[in-house]
């Protein structure tokens, strides 16, 4: 039997966002978001996946996977995945970099360990800096139930772009 299902969201202009990234840290700015004086990322909307915790060096978003995430054979895309765990790394590097700085993934390299269905209900993605240099940033995340079993591990390098140069 096929029964349809609908979805419907909106996101806030993610230009004015970038813009607002701009003039502070990006501690400071990972705060705004997840206090809700910023509006999340329109990924982050489509997714829905948000912070839970952000600190320097450190940042902890929460997932929960839902069926418009899975792929053809009934588990959650690695691509949705990687985007969560891409995101939490991303957000990582940015809470230690100063105003006027920012980063972009170099390289990203995701393990799954165990699929990922709406019956692991809410999700964590935790990430840790590993090392942050003047031209590169190394980091690393995991993607955990609430009982704490890992299902996928990533690593990224993230290029540091200082925009005041």
């Amino acid at each position: 039997m096929k029964t349809n299902r609908k979805r419907t969201y909106e996101w806030m202009n993610p230009l004015e966002t970038a813009d607002k990234a701009k003039t502070m840290s990006g501690f400071d700015f990972l705060n705004s978001i997840s206090k809700g004086e910023t509006p999340l990322p329109p990924i982050a909307e489509t997714l829905e996946f948000h912070p839970l915790s952000v600190e320097i060096g450190r940042v902890v978003f929460e997932f929960e996977a839902k069926e418009y995430h899975y792929n053809p054979i009934g588990s959650v895309h690695g691509g949705v995945i990687s985007t969560v765990l891409d995101t939490v790394m991303g957000c990582t590097v940015h809470s230690m970099l100063p105003q006027g700085v920012i980063y972009t993934t170099l390289e990203l390299k995701i393990n799954f360990i165990k699929a990922v269905t709406i019956k692991n209900g809410k999700m964590k993605a935790e990430a840790r800096i590993i090392h942050l240099g003047k031209n590169t940033a190394l980091v690393e995340a995991d993607l955990r139930d609430e009982q704490g079993h890992v299902y996928a591990h990533g690593v990224s390098t993230c290029m540091i772009i200082n925009l005041n140069k």
